[in-house]
């Protein structure tokens, strides 16, 4: 069989990408997605297409396009979560620093739950970058898969000090230290009766810091935190927070205040509560976390603890040319947050 770029000679016929796009009825892009394993193809699409490139007996031959990136400077970004507005505005601020430089940028957008570093193995063949970004992670997967990983990274938002890397530096929030001062907030408003949304503690390493940090405000107020009773697991998403919303005031009727894991699903919280009729704060306070644009333009100004996207960005994309350009070593920082005591909360004397 003779062999070229995209194409297989099957028994007389020649099938390209495009033959692929046709028969399977989706784009050529999408079709590319599916071939370099993309998780942001649907599941229907996803099916037919590897059912079509199955029928005949379709093998893409990467070579040239390997061989050509292999020269490129490409940096990857691997956002986990296609909801979070924070990690929307840290991937603008990377774009604008990666286009005044010789690099391309490359972001992979995935679920929240997905195996991130399988994700970068996967891209480290497919794209050969020079380094990676991670917009999010979890800890067991960086132990049982990083070390297959071997050009320099960052990991945002998230630490790493402590999984023994020599190529993975990270810049990150103090996600326990910032969950407690916006359940402390709550506490010192008043309140007693506080539910919590956010993710699953399992599987996201950020939820579960997060509610670290609430364990422990709950802890030296003398108060206990009751999953079964006051926590809601929810994605970081407008919509999976406004049914976990109205799931948590059925289970918790007489709620008072609500600390919500990011200001998407603070605010998909509020709509909830006001569909049923609650006002916020006055009959239940709300308090986010992220500190993103849109929290502080909604109404009411949301409550939160605002990270400094800014510099998560900036020190992450100059840690990771410093890796890449002059070897240095992993580094870890800890970038200062801030709380915004908004117009969300309600004082109950």
């Amino acid at each position: 069989m003779a062999l070229a770029k995209n194409m297989r000679w099957v028994g007389k016929n020649m099938v390209t990408i495009k033959d692929i796009a046709r028969e399977s009825g989706y784009s050529i892009s999408t079709v590319s997605r599916v071939l370099n394993h993309r998780n942001d193809v649907s599941p229907d699409a996803k099916k037919k297409i590897e059912e079509v490139v199955a029928e005949f007996n379709f093998v893409p031959n990467n070579n040239a396009k390997h061989l050509k990136q292999s020269n490129s400077k490409t940096i990857g970004v691997l956002v986990k979560g296609i909801s979070n507005m924070l990690f929307a505005s840290i991937v603008e601020e990377i774009q604008k620093m990666i286009e005044k430089t010789e690099y391309t940028l490359v972001v992979s957008y995935l679920d929240e739950d997905a195996d991130e570093v399988e994700q970068a193995i996967l891209l480290c063949r497919e794209r050969k970058p020079l380094g990676l970004l991670f917009l999010g992670g979890n800890p067991e997967y960086f132990k049982k898969e990083f070390s297959d990983v071997d050009v320099p990274c960052v990991l945002v938002s998230n630490r790493a000090n402590q999984m023994g890397f020599d190529n993975l530096s990270s810049v990150a929030t103090d996600d326990i230290a910032a969950a407690r001062c916006a359940v402390d907030a709550l506490f010192e408003a008043g309140h007693k009766k506080i539910g919590i949304l956010g993710g699953n503690i399992e599987k996201s390493y950020t939820s579960h810091q997060r509610f670290c940090g609430c364990n422990e405000s709950f802890a030296a107020h003398g108060e206990k935190l009751d999953m079964e009773h006051c926590y809601e697991k929810v994605h970081f998403s407008f919509d999976s927070a406004y049914r976990g919303m109205n799931r948590l005031v059925e289970k918790f009727p007489d709620v008072t205040a609500v600390f919500a894991m990011s200001d998407v699903m603070a605010i998909g919280a509020i709509r909830a509560l006001r569909d049923k009729g609650y006002r916020v704060p006055e009959d239940i306070s709300v308090i986010g976390f992220d500190g993103t644009t849109l929290a502080e333009y909604y109404n009411p100004k949301l409550a939160t603890v605002k990270q400094q996207y800014q510099t998560l960005a900036t020190r992450s994309v100059e840690i990771l040319f410093g890796q890449i350009e002059l070897k240095k070593d992993a580094i870890h920082e800890i970038v200062p947050f801030e709380f915004v005591s908004g117009e969300s909360i309600q004082v109950i004397k």
